[in-house]
């Protein structure tokens, strides 16, 4: 079954739970999705990773808005931010680990022959294209100035 064949079952599951949090939720995370196929057309086929690339951004804002609302003084309103997050991330394929990122970051700096923090970029664009979505780009980046600055 496709992710968005789950979306959609997860969707009618909360409405028969009245799970209004869940609820509302999935019905953002799939007005996104029409969004996306309504901007690249109807012939376009919404594969899982395009659905991944949806989440993340919706996750992304949501991490955004806590922030700015525990700045602001509403934590719950950063709570409910938070609350979505969760309901989201399980959607996404399941992340590396901190061991695994760190072996990926070893093979990738012997490959190029980084060894200092100038070669960043070099290294970021190497680890990134071996994680490939399974794990967050800012988490990779705090790792791989932590390796180049040893």
């Amino acid at each position: 079954m496709s992710l968005t064949q789950d979306i959609a079952h997860d969707l009618m599951q909360a409405m028969k739970d009245h799970a209004e949090e869940k609820l509302s939720t999935l019905r953002m995370l799939k007005a996104e999705l029409q969004k996306l196929q309504a901007d690249k057309g109807k012939d376009f086929e919404i594969k899982d990773e395009d659905v991944h690339t949806v989440i993340k951004k919706l996750i992304k804002q949501r991490k955004d808005a806590a922030e700015q609302y525990s700045a602001g003084g509403a934590k719950d309103r950063a709570e409910a931010e938070l609350a979505e997050i969760k309901i989201l991330e399980p959607y996404l394929p399941k992340q590396l680990s901190d061991e695994e990122i760190d072996a990926l970051i070893s093979e990738a700096a012997k490959e190029i022959n980084a060894a200092s923090p100038k070669d960043m970029g070099k290294l970021m664009k190497a680890v990134m294209a071996k994680t490939k979505g399974l794990a967050d780009g800012s988490r990779v980046k705090d790792k791989v100035n932590a390796f180049l600055n040893k």
